[in-house]
Formats: structure tokens, C-alpha cells, sequence
């Protein structure tokens, strides 16, 4: 696959990066800037990685924190696994300190330290240098998994963990199944993927050419992006379709005769949620969009400008897909941290999901009585309750967006969705929190009022006797 990158779709340069042309607010300028290469191995199990990140920090510091997310409990348990062998701090090589942070025992940790040799203030800049391998398990149900002819990989380098004005973020990974990772913004200057000349490559933001590598047999996959906070790449012997809705790139991509939809069905599908969502949230945050379906998966994963997808009934399942196309809005363009506040991207996904499908009912409402009313819990929360992961889908994902459906319901939708939409475009590119919310809707007291009683403007303990509200 070798396409040109369209000159109307590159963006505009300012302040050294470009910007999308989407209509949102520019990222800050001072985000970081991240050059990614991957060496994926013949056989698809393996991948060899290099990271170079220039990184201005709005506060003082005196070391950098990255996590590792291959090695939280669902994926390292899988076979999956990322190691750092080598930093280097503005050239000089520097011995990183890794804690397991919910990493399971005998695994490498998902928390790594990089002492500095000297203290940074903020405004200035620090250059790391990080090499690191990662290792595939067989038939991964997440974000990082092989399997015939087919590997993909998100979320799977060492990820910068600030957060701009608090610094760094350390909180352990959970058992549950989700996301648990915060990510400020980047420009992702160059990712190049060298894979086997026989596979295609999907990955993150605008496809810039291929060239072939210095290793023969190999080809070098080139993309770049002006904002994103995360990266995810596919390759193997893939059927890929490209298309284009209202100015937005829609690349899907299967292992070739493996899924029982047509490729290019899903892409209709596609194609449709994001034009449904665009008309409730305002443009697509991004060039272009990479979709993966991967037969080995259950459910969907976003990343920023690119979502992997289990092989689903898109009869049943259409919501799945409309779902996270809703998170390039809401985690992708809007981000949070999506430990601590889960809801401020699932329940806000889900709520999106609804309006956009023009579905009648939230998918799994009614929910539990002993789940409502913790719609604003952490992930850890959930972990007390016999299925952590059953629990919080419950009471974040469905709980939480059908408290958002009913909040919309009573203040009129033309307010509310006036409301969210300049919620959006203040928080763009930036790191939201619930005050975030309150401020947005301070003039709606009735949201306000059903989002408080629904438990996600309070604050929630995460529990610690392991006694959960689903026992």
C-alpha cells in the first residue's frame, strides 16, 4: 500500500506543528514530541522498538515516568510483555528504575522510572532516548495479542505518564478489564513500522509512503500526526479498504478470509458512525481513522485515530462500533485519566453511541441497583466485586450513560447538546476532570442534578476491605 498524503488534509503549520483541520481548537505547542520506530519480527511475535521523546514540562522535575501498559494483569497474563533495554537522557545512558505497580508477579512492571542526571525547570526542554522490545502472546482478547498471519500492537511503547499542572501519574494498573492510562496530547512527529514486505501495515494518523528498509525483504511503513495521545499499529496479511466520508480517511483492514462480515461492509459501517456521531459532536478530530477487525477479540478498543474491533454481528453489534468512534471525541480529542475517572470517556462514549444510533434504550440498562449510583468510581473501585470487569461496565458504562440520556432528556436537547459542544472545544487537546463537567453545564442545574445523583460529580473511595457493592 503506498498513498500520498493529500496537501488539504496535512494541516497548517503554527508554532512548529501542524494542527488538523478539523475546526477544533490548536494543541498546546509546548506538547511533547514523539518519534516511534517498530522492527516487527518475521514471524510476528516479536517487535523491536526505539522512542525518541522531546518533552517541555509545565513544572519542575527531576525524573521522567513512563508506563509500560503491555504489562498490566489482562495482558501480561496473555503472554504479552514490554522491557526497556536502554535509556539515554539528553545523551547520557541512564539506569531506569521499574516497579511492578499491578503488574502480576514474575512479570516486568507497568511503572518506569528515569532519574535525570540533572533537575529540569519547567520550561525547559529534557530529550530521552528509550529502546524496548515487546513480545506478542497467542490470541490476545486486548490491545496487544498475535495470531495467524496477523499481529497488533496499541498502547504499546513506553507512554509518557503527565499530566500538565499535577506531574506525574503512578497509580497502579487493576485487574479489571480497561483502560487505566493518562496521556497529555503529542505531536507524533514520524512513526515508521519495518515489517515484512509481504504484509500490510495499519497504524496511527497520516499514512506518509513506504520505503524499503536497509534490511532486505523489509519495508518501512511511514505516518505522522499532529495530536494524539496513543498509538496502535496492525500488520500481517491483511484485506484493507480505504475510503473517505466528509473529508475524514477510513482505513479497515482484516486478516485476509478470516471474519465472517465483508471487509467492506464494515467499513459502511464505519463510515456511518462516524458520520452520525460528527452531526451530534462536531467534526472528526482526526485525518484519518485506522480500523482493525481482529477475530481473536470480543469487543472494540479505541486508541486516538484508530480502533481495534472484535469480528461482530454488525446486526447486533452495530453499537460497538458507533461506541468508539464516539472515544475520538471523548478520550482522544477530550482526554481524562482514565483510571481515576472512567466515566468522563465510557459514559460520555455510551451517551454518544445512543444519540447518534438513535437507539431507544442504553445497551444493558437496567442496571443493578447495588451497581447505580457510582457512576464516578475509579477503576479500582470495581475490583472489590466477584466480576471487576462485569461490575464496572455496569455501573460506568451503562449506568453512566443513561444518566447522561436522562440528563439531556429533562434540560432540552438543544442546551445540552449547545452545552457539550463547548465543552468539547474548551477541553480540546487537553486533560478534562468532572469540575470540567460542572463548569460546562453550570447553567443546566437539572444535569447538574441527575450526574450527582448518579454518582459521578462525588468523589468515590476505591474500597479496601474487599467487599464490593456487587457481593
Amino acid at each position: 500500500m503506498r498513498r500520498q498524503l493529500l496537501p488539504s488534509l496535512v494541516g497548517v503549520l503554527v508554532l512548529g506543528g501542524c494542527v488538523p483541520l478539523s475546526g477544533w481548537p490548536p494543541p498546546d505547542p509546548a506538547r511533547p514530541v514523539v518519534d516511534l520506530r517498530f522492527d516487527v519480527a518475521q514471524d510476528l511475535r516479536s517487535v523491536v522498538g526505539r522512542e525518541h521523546i522531546d518533552f517541555t514540562p509545565d513544572l519542575r522535575v527531576c525524573e521522567l515516568v513512563f508506563r509500560a501498559w503491555p504489562n498490566k494483569p489482562a495482558t501480561a497474563r496473555a503472554g504479552n510483555s514490554l522491557e526497556v533495554t536502554e535509556v539515554r537522557v539528553d545523551g547520557t545512558t541512564v539506569a531506569p528504575v521499574v516497579r511492578p505497580a499491578g503488574a502480576p508477579d514474575g512479570h516486568p512492571g507497568t511503572l518506569i522510572e528515569v532519574p535525570l542526571p540533572a533537575c529540569v525547570d519547567a520550561g525547559a526542554t529534557v530529550r530521552a532516548e528509550l529502546s524496548f522490545t515487546l513480545t506478542l502472546g497467542e490470541g490476545t482478547d486486548e490491545r496487544v495479542g498475535a495470531g495467524a498471519d496477523v499481529a497488533w500492537f496499541a498502547t504499546a511503547f513506553p507512554l509518557l505518564a503527565w499530566e500538565r499542572g499535577h506531574g506525574w501519574s503512578t497509580d497502579p494498573a487493576v485487574v479489571a478489564v480497561g483502560e487505566t492510562a493518562i496521556s497529555e496530547t503529542f505531536h507524533l512527529r514520524s512513526l515508521e513500522v519495518a515489517a515484512p514486505s509481504e504484509y500490510a501495515v495499519m497504524g496511527t494518523g497520516a499514512p506518509m509512503g513506504e520505503v524499503p528498509d536497509a534490511v532486505a525483504g523489509t519495508t518501512v511503513h511511514r505516518f505522522a500526526d499532529p495530536a494524539v495521545r496513543d498509538v496502535s499499529i496492525t500488520v500481517g496479511r491483511l484485506e484493507v479498504v480505504h475510503r473517505e466520508v466528509d473529508g475524514v480517511r477510513v482505513h479497515v483492514g482484516a486478516p485476509v478470509g478470516a471474519t465472517t462480515t465483508a471487509v467492506s461492509r464494515w467499513a459502511d459501517r464505519v463510515m456511518r458512525s462516524v458520520r452520525d456521531v460528527a452531526e451530534h459532536l462536531g467534526p472528526f478530530p482526526y485525518s484519518d481513522l485506522w480500523v482493525s477487525v481482529l477475530p481473536q477479540q470480543t469487543s472494540g478498543i479505541e486508541v486516538t485515530g484508530a480502533i481495534q474491533l472484535g469480528d461482530l454481528d454488525l446486526d447486533e453489534d452495530r453499537w460497538v462500533v458507533t461506541h468508539e468512534v464516539a472515544h475520538m471525541w471523548f478520550y482522544g480529542l477530550v482526554g481524562n485519566d482514565q483510571g481515576t475517572d472512567p466515566w468522563l470517556d465510557e459514559a460520555f462514549a455510551t451517551f454518544a453511541q445512543v444519540l447518534a444510533d438513535g437507539s431507544a434504550d442504553v445497551p444493558g440498562a437496567p442496571v443493578a441497583p447495588a451497581l447505580t449510583g457510582r457512576v464516578g468510581a475509579p477503576m479500582d473501585y470495581w475490583e472489590g466485586c466477584r466480576r471487576p470487569s462485569d461490575a464496572y461496565v455496569a455501573g460506568v458504562y451503562t449506568a453512566g450513560g443513561v444518566a447522561l440520556v436522562e440528563a439531556r432528556r429533562g434540560a432540552g436537547a438543544g442546551d445540552f447538546d449547545a452545552a457539550l459542544r463547548a465543552y468539547l472545544a474548551r477541553n480540546a487537546h487537553q486533560i478534562a476532570a468532572p469540575a470540567d463537567v460542572e463548569e460546562a453545564f453550570a447553567h443546566l442545574p437539572l444535569v447538574l442534578a441527575t450526574l450527582r445523583e448518579a454518582g459521578a460529580l462525588a468523589p468515590v473511595a476505591p474500597l479496601t476491605d474487599g467487599s464490593g457493592p456487587c457481593h
